[in-house]
Parts: C-alpha cells; structure tokens; sequence
C-alpha cells in the first residue's frame, strides 16, 4: 500500500472513530423513599424525589461515571429491593445498623444523628428522657432502628408502627398520639417548613439510638462500593457534601 493510501486510511479510520457515538454510561438504580425530607422527599412540583441523598447520590454519579436513576419506594422496601436485584443502591435517611450490615455493605459515613421526640404543643412537659413517657403509647416508623429500640425498652404501654414519618406527625398534631419518635433532622425540617402547626420538638431530649446514615449496596458489589467510598472522600474533601448539607438546612456532622 502506497504512504498516500495509508494516510488515506489512517484519515478514515480516525473519522469513523470521531463519529462513532460515545459508550453509554453505566445506569445504576438508587432507591429513595418520598417522606424523608430533606434526605429524600416527593417534590410535588417536578413529581420527582429530591433531597440531601440524591443531591448526594447524583454527585458520586458525576465522579465515578455512572448515572443514577431514581427508584421511589416505601423505607421498608429499600433492603428486600436491593437484595431483590430490583434497584443497586440505597439512597435513604438509613442507618448502617449491625443488623442491616448482615444482610447489605454500607459506605463510609455521610451523616451522623439520633431520634427526636415530638409531643402536642399543648404538652408543656420538659422531656429529657424516654423514662420521662413511661406507660404511654408512642409511634415511629416501620422498618426503622427506633422501632425495636423503643419496644426493647419495656417503657411503654404500647409502640405503634406508622408506614411515614408524616403519619405519626398527623396523629400528634391531631392529639390521637401521645408522642412520637423518628429521625430527628426529618422532624426538624418538616416543622420548620410550618407543617402539622400543633406539634413541637421537645428541645431538651437527649436522643438514645444514635445512628449514622451511609449508602448501602450488596454484599457481591464491592467494586461499587469502593467507587463509592472514593468518591464520598473526594466529596468530602472539595466541600460538596457540605455544601449539599447546607442547601438542605443541615450541618456537616462530626463523621
């Protein structure tokens, strides 16, 4: 083959290299829940799910090459989905609970917290403690570490299950629930917001089950896993996880 010929042919290899469409990127199923503002919620506007951990989940997206796809779905569906194969991550205000790590792998840290108590506005008592409620009936949400937490304590008359953190909200508001336990930056954030007006945040509690939300994948996937960790410390690093915390009202915590 004559050198003309040759550039010829490196030429058109070159341009169909050019005009050959880019590979697609990678699309990873997030599973997030509509009742966990700001961590995540159904913004009726867009109808599509927002907040903290999908800000966050999108950014680790951007950083390790993928995108995500937001799956919305019940707190309580989040692990038996994932396990299920149904979507690939979990993008939650969850805790990476002992028991939770037997059954899915967390990532590092991405905030740290406990419960809040909330009682009708109307209950002027200074609450510090559960002890405080002893013989009473109290709520909080499916599938949450406060659930087994509260009714290990052998405090109360009875601990109701609600499937949303707004249900239990709507019983206190509406005086039918003595008091009500749940993830303590949701309770803030929805009261801040001027939402279920005769409900208050006891300020003086002291929070028991402490807890620190991660991402959550399966066991098999420890290749993402490690994306993920990367990414997060990148993140981490550069201010965007502060920054994202700070869009949604929240305070980068110790972790």
């Amino acid at each position: 083959m004559s050198f003309q010929r040759l550039v010829q042919a490196a030429v058109a290899a070159l341009a169909l290299a050019v005009s050959a469409p880019a590979p697609a990127q990678q699309v990873l199923k997030v599973g997030s829940t509509p009742t966990g503002i700001p961590f995540t919620f159904l913004d009726t506007k867009t109808n599509s799910i927002q907040g903290i951990m999908v800000d966050l989940a999108t950014e680790i997206g951007k950083d390790a090459g993928f995108t995500v796809q937001i799956e919305p779905m019940q707190f309580s569906a989040l692990i038996p989905s994932l396990t299920a194969n149904k979507i690939d991550i979990i993008a939650a205000a969850m805790f990476a609970t002992a028991a939770r790590k037997e059954v899915i792998d967390f990532s590092e840290p991405v905030y740290t917290y406990g419960e809040g108590l909330v009682v009708p506005k109307s209950d002027n008592k200074a609450y510090a403690t559960q002890e405080d409620l002893k013989g009473t009936v109290v709520g909080a949400q499916v599938g949450t570490a406060f659930v087994d937490a509260l009714k290990k304590t052998g405090l109360f008359s009875e601990v109701k299950v609600y499937d949303t953190i707004p249900d239990i909200l709507r019983d206190v508001n509406a005086g039918r629930l003595k008091a009500g336990f749940a993830d303590y930056p949701i309770l803030a954030y929805n009261l801040q917001q001027g939402n279920f007006a005769d409900v208050r945040l006891v300020d003086g509690y002291k929070p028991v089950t402490v807890g620190t939300v991660a991402i959550g994948v399966r066991k098999s996937d420890t290749d993402l896993l490690g994306k993920i960790n990367a990414s997060l410390a990148k993140l981490k690093a550069n201010g965007t996880i502060a920054k994202i915390l700070e869009k949604w009202g929240q305070k980068a915590s110790g972790s």
